[in-house]
């Protein structure tokens, strides 16, 4: 059997999907697709350790199918092979299957398939259920023939097919990748450390982590990897990303991360050394009342209106972060750094002084969304040169756009870096600001007031630059400006004795 190059393990793992058009909903794909092509997986890797356990004990069978030779344990009735001949009631001999599997793996794979509705004949009949079956019997998945991190890009395109095929639900499962990549590159992720993300996804975010190390030639496997996702299907994708990644060391749970934090260590958060999020943006349907008196202590800046929650994961964040080397990427809609109702709580934020970057980008980085994003990075415990100051970073206008997909060119991404890593202002692009400055904008941190860029500068496909934010920006500035102008004015005609 020779090696599965990418495009084929591509088109191997969409013709599966294509499989199911016209049976299926494009947004439940996922919750079918997933769990066979990680089970089949799992009994392929299985017989390619039975293969080298018979070579090296010369055909003992019984050292061949000791636990200890095995990842994980395949019961011999569950085995891809024992389905493969079922020709009625398929989906029934499958989830026993899948459930034999968990069963027998309790520690690392209890509930991982999920909870797709494999016996329900009149959503998945059993003609198409076996076509899958066979679909997915016709390349053999070793990590022979495909290595760990081809299987793991391969199973990242599939994530992302099915985010472009399923509208507005993919954004709970997916982040652009190429800022997932810049966040990764700005907090510099080192051997040893614990990485968190509070509402992870399919885990994607984590992954980056490992991703970055392994580029570097740097030891990767001895980093943590911890995150909570409210979906059950979502949480199972990730923890069967990370498997098919060849990661080990992670701990995915399910559940409502405001409500019900899984990570606590006694009486208080767990705390780690990285926290990369894309939080649901300004969820409406949240306890706001509990957060009030969060028994964690999370509301340490106050609790946020009931219509947006993103202060709400913004404080989790901070709360969940070491002391010492704990530091924070988060990407979130513009709002946060200017919007009226949370003005006390972003007060109480900056003079914390964890603050460390407010970065912004352009338009349409957000999945399936037109919005502008930024990027804030939080640090426990600032460099001296950056105590009491915030970097700002304007790269709106740095951001391409191919075939209706924005991304981020690795040229943007150096940019950025490099700039974040300097302490000294780039023109129209960076600036470190000083916090009795942004005081005197009313802790205001919206990045127009502090680096403008051209409005009218090319954006590298022909368009004008100005954009909303920009233009937010430039409002707020001029009526604050405004605002001041007035006071010294009063101020004068007081003492002038022509006003009271």
């Amino acid at each position: 059997m020779k090696r599965i190059t990418q495009s084929q393990l591509e088109s191997y793992l969409w013709g599966a999907a294509v499989l199911l058009r016209g049976y299926i909903d494009a947004g439940d794909y996922k919750q079918f697709i997933f769990p066979l092509l990680f089970y089949k997986r799992l009994c392929d890797v299985f017989d390619e350790e039975v293969a080298a356990a018979l070579a090296e004990s010369g055909g003992d069978q019984e050292y061949a199918h000791f636990a200890e030779n095995h990842r994980f344990q395949i019961p011999e009735d569950a085995h891809w092979k024992i389905v493969r001949e079922a020709s009625k009631n398929v989906g029934t001999k499958l989830q026993n299957a899948l459930r034999a599997i968990e069963t027998a793996n309790p520690d690392k794979l209890f509930g991982i398939f999920g909870d797709a509705q494999w016996t329900n004949k009149d959503r998945l009949p059993d003609h198409t259920l076996k076509e899958l079956i066979e679909h997915f019997s016709t390349l053999t998945l070793s990590v022979a023939n495909c290595p760990e991190d081809e299987l793991g890009v391969g199973y990242e395109y599939l994530i992302k097919k099915f985010a472009d095929d399923s509208g507005h639900t993919a954004a709970e499962f997916y982040t652009n990748r190429t800022v997932v990549h810049l966040m990764t590159e700005l907090l510099q992720p080192q051997p040893g450390e614990s990485i968190y993300d509070p509402t992870c996804g399919s885990g994607g975010m984590l992954l980056s982590s490992i991703a970055h190390l392994r580029k570097q030639d740097k030891e990767w496997r001895t980093v943590k990897l911890f995150g909570q996702e409210r979906n059950l299907m979502t949480s199972s994708i990730a923890r069967m990303n990370c498997f098919l990644h060849g990661v080990e060391d992670f701990q995915i749970i399910r559940g409502d991360t405001l409500a019900e934090p899984k990570f606590v260590a006694g009486d208080r958060l767990q705390q780690f050394d990285v926290c990369l999020a894309n939080p649901p943006y300004s969820i409406k349907q949240w306890d706001r009342d509990a957060f009030g008196s969060d028994p964690w202590g999370r509301n340490i800046y106050g609790t946020p209106p009931q219509g947006r929650a993103d202060y709400a994961f913004w404080q989790h964040i901070i709360k969940s972060l070491n002391p010492k080397s704990g530091r924070c990427a988060i990407l979130f809609p513009h709002g946060v750094l200017f919007r009226n109702e949370e003005t006390e709580m972003r007060r109480k934020l900056v003079e914390h002084d964890v603050v460390e970057t407010v970065l912004g980008l352009g338009p349409n980085l957000f999945y399936n969304s037109p919005m502008e994003a930024c990027v804030v990075i939080c640090r426990m415990k600032k460099s001296r040169k950056r105590k009491g100051k915030i970097q700002f970073i304007n790269a709106i206008n740095d951001v391409t756009r191919e075939r209706a997909q924005s991304f981020l060119t690795d040229a943007h991404i150096d940019r950025i870096v490099a700039a974040y890593q300097s302490d000294d202002d780039v023109p129209d692009f960076s600036r470190i600001v000083a916090l009795e400055d942004i005081r005197s904008q009313q802790h205001n941190l919206s990045i127009p007031l502090y680096v403008r860029t051209e409005t009218n500068a090319s954006n590298g496909n022909g368009g004008p630059k100005g954009t909303l934010t920009e233009a937010i920006g430039a409002w707020q500035s001029s009526s604050q400006q405004l605002r001041q102008s007035m006071d010294t004015l009063f101020a004068t005609l007081k003492e002038a004795g022509i006003g009271k």
